[in-house]
């Protein structure tokens, strides 16, 4: 007697974990990540200028504070060091779109020189205002919110020397260059807040 043949269901992949992220996004996720870091630190300087703001225009105190000078002229060169340098992330960016390897490394190189002497510059600076953070709120303020910038930049030009690397590596072509595009959009936002914090701070 012949057996009956049982029909079995083909098999199907059973997805374990949690469910896959929506792709309905036009935003990759690295981007999106770094757009969401750039607002939380939009609202840390946020609180800077707050404090900045009471001490200059609701109590009216002078900025700088009597007897303080802040070397405009010096900053001014600065601005255009740092402003220089997204010019030349972008002209990176660019090239590894076009698949340019030569023009992707000497654009890299030379936004971590230009922000590497916006740096040193700012740091000599301080050696040489001849105030220091606890003589006044108004000098409280300054070191805070000119340090807090600084701070990024140091942050941003690691995330560039990171990427540089992988770009002498030859990680980077016009199919895959977010790692370019990412750090390159934190670099731009940290020029467009120093300009914030010059104008602010330096010549208003």
């Amino acid at each position: 007697m012949e057996a009956a043949s049982i029909s079995t269901p083909p098999a199907h992949h059973e997805h374990h974990g949690p469910p896959e992220a929506n792709k309905s996004s036009s935003v990759d996720a690295q981007t999106l990540g770094m757009l969401l870091f750039i607002i939380s630190e939009i609202m840390v300087f946020g609180g800077f200028f707050t404090a900045y703001f009471f001490i200059r225009v609701v109590n009216g105190n002078p900025w700088p504070a009597e007897g303080e000078e802040l070397p405009k002229i010096i900053a001014g060169f600065n601005t255009a060091v740092l402003l220089s340098s997204s010019l030349t992330m972008h002209w990176a960016l660019e090239a590894a779109k076009h698949n340019n390897r030569k023009a992707l490394k000497a654009g890299m190189l030379a936004t971590l020189l230009l922000g590497s002497t916006f740096l040193v510059v700012q740091i000599n600076e301080y050696v040489h205002l001849g105030f220091a953070p606890y003589d006044s709120a108004q000098a409280s303020i300054f070191y805070g919110l000119t340090g807090l910038h600084g701070a990024h930049v140091f942050i941003g030009l690691t995330l560039l020397l990171f990427a540089t690397i992988r770009a002498f590596r030859g990680h980077f072509s016009a199919e895959e260059h977010r790692g370019i595009e990412v750090p390159g959009i934190y670099w731009h936002f940290v020029d467009v807040m120093w300009v914030i914090v010059y104008a602010s701070v330096y010549l208003l």
